[in-house]
């Protein structure tokens, strides 16, 4: 015990030292956790309120508290990274001026609440994030004069947010593109920008090759099928609501199907099946069970090798054409009849033809004949004879693969895709039809005009390289490279819409048979 054997008044002596050195043991321990405070750093000048910094390598991490206004010049780095000043939570005043500032995070300026005033002017800023300002909640003054902003998409939110705030923001000038440069940022408006763009990106992919692809609707749902070369059979997908995909639905066994054609007439849905072998059938799906019976054949002696089949009405009667691509055939027009197709006429025999076109011109029905091996034919409709009739021939476009038209503005126009030489736009002037633009298209065998809301897109497929999409331009009326895609002989391509989705599909030869999302991209949020 402490102090035992000792008489009070020493007793208490030596308590009170005891209690003294452990006073001083605690306070020498307190004095060694008190917080230093932080000096000025040394690329910096510091009163009581400010700070003025020159050729400082990086954002300080630490200043004299108490500084509301802070000045960086000269400064040794290009980019300010986020909540760079973060750790400065009462500054009011902030001036980077006068530096080779190019790049700003969307959050550099996290944490500055009390932030009213704020200078970048003099950088080398040639954008700003999106959202900079956002939690800037008091911000009067913004000065960003100096800089070689480029008023494209990137900046069409600050040109929205300067009509908006009350904050004070001297005049600002593009720099770039040509056609903004030298206006004043303020007097440009969001209408000024064309950022709405797309993309198209792979969705569903399709473990087989295949030689066609058609979509159709029947009975409220939406369907697809594809011709498959090695299975040699017809396989029907439907359009699956609740996954959002394609699910195999039914299979039309054959021997060597190139094409599989689908009709709906009279509530009624028919598939054309095209082979190479054995002979090509019609079908027609039954309810009950679920099952496509074959209900005719198609004549052998006409039809001897079909490469493309195509349906139309005319005068409220329903017609399908087979493209024959034989020496000894020709391309075979059948009409329905009650309850069947019935041989309705033979057209363009020994000439080996690869597609077959149907178009109305000035209210008059055509079809448009692709051949290997002369320019393409045109035959029109004889309304008294009810047969087709040769009417022209398109001249200086041998080796046509496939025609395809499209309108834009009721304008008529037509692309010829060639497998050897440069793919041809042709415009509709009256009499005939008038080239006005070439694609280059080496292997090509396959094009496919199509429209998605108000965008005309012309797909251009390719045997050798990468297959390209194209946008057409209002103002230049002419395609515009805007996409390619990475497909491997593709054959065919088919638009299908559906619950808020435009799907294009793409029958490829040499590998797995594809389904692209459109995708809609607003450039001004990236």
């Amino acid at each position: 015990m402490l102090g035992a054997g000792l008489r009070w008044p020493q007793r208490r002596m030596l308590l009170f030292a005891s209690l003294w050195l452990l006073l001083c043991l605690l306070g020498t321990s307190e004095a060694r956790r008190a917080p230093k405070i932080p000096r000025c750093p040394t690329t910096c000048s510091c009163t009581k309120d400010s700070a003025f910094c020159v050729d400082t390598k990086d954002i300080p991490k630490s200043f004299p508290p108490g500084i509301i206004s802070l000045t960086m010049v000269n400064a040794a780095f290009t980019e300010i990274p986020e909540g760079a000043f973060s750790h400065m939570h009462l500054l009011q005043f902030l001036f980077i001026e006068n530096n080779d500032i190019q790049a700003l995070s969307k959050h550099t300026f996290r944490g500055l609440k009390s932030l009213t005033h704020l200078s970048l002017s003099n950088n080398n800023l040639q954008t700003l994030p999106r959202e900079l300002f956002k939690h800037l909640d008091i911000l009067t003054d913004l000065d960003l004069r100096g800089n070689s902003f480029r008023c494209d998409c990137k900046i069409k939110w600050l040109v929205d947010w300067m009509e908006k705030t009350n904050t004070s923001v001297p005049a600002v000038y593009c720099a770039s593109p040509f056609e903004f440069q030298g206006r004043r940022i303020h007097d440009l408006t969001p209408r000024d920008f064309n950022c709405i763009s797309a993309d198209f990106a792979v969705y569903e992919t399709f473990p087989f090759q295949s030689l066609s692809v058609e979509s159709y609707e029947f009975n409220g749902d939406q369907f697809v099928v594809f011709a498959q070369p090695n299975t040699g059979i017809c396989t029907v997908y439907i359009w699956d609501h609740v996954e959002m995909v394609f699910r195999t639905y039914h299979n039309i066994t054959s021997r060597s199907a190139v094409f599989c054609k689908p009709v709906v007439i009279n509530n009624t849905l028919y598939m054309v099946v095209a082979q190479l072998f054995g002979g090509s059938h019609i079908y027609k799906w039954e309810e009950g069970p679920l099952r496509f019976v074959k209900i005719q054949d198609i004549d052998t002696i006409r039809v001897r090798k079909p490469n493309f089949v195509e349906t139309f009405q005319i005068e409220g009667d329903w017609y399908f054409v087979v493209a024959d691509s034989s020496k000894a055939g020709s391309t075979s027009i059948y009409r329905w009849n009650t309850n069947g197709f019935y041989s309705h006429q033979s057209l363009h025999p020994w000439h080996r033809d690869t597609h077959v076109e149907f178009l109305e011109v000035e209210g008059k029905p055509r079809i448009i004949l692709s051949s290997a091996s002369q320019p393409p034919v045109v035959y029109q409709w004889n309304r008294s004879q009810r047969q087709f009739a040769y009417h022209s021939q398109i001249t200086d476009t041998a080796d046509v693969q496939m025609a395809k038209h499209f309108r834009v503005r009721k304008v008529l126009y037509l692309c010829l895709t060639r497998f050897i030489g440069d793919s041809k736009i042709l415009r509709w002037e009256g009499q005939r039809f008038v080239e006005i633009q070439t694609l280059p298209s080496r292997g090509s065998m396959a094009v496919y005009p199509f429209t998605v809301g108000p965008r005309q897109y012309l797909l251009l497929g390719s045997d050798y390289s990468f297959s390209r999409v194209y946008l057409w331009d209002d103002l230049t009326q002419r395609f515009q490279p805007f996409q390619e895609l990475n497909l491997l002989a593709p054959r065919a391509f088919s638009l299908i819409s559906v619950d808020s989705k435009d799907i294009l599909l793409a029958a490829s030869f040499k590998g797995k048979s594809l389904a692209y999302q459109h995708l809609i991209v607003d450039l001004s949020a990236k």
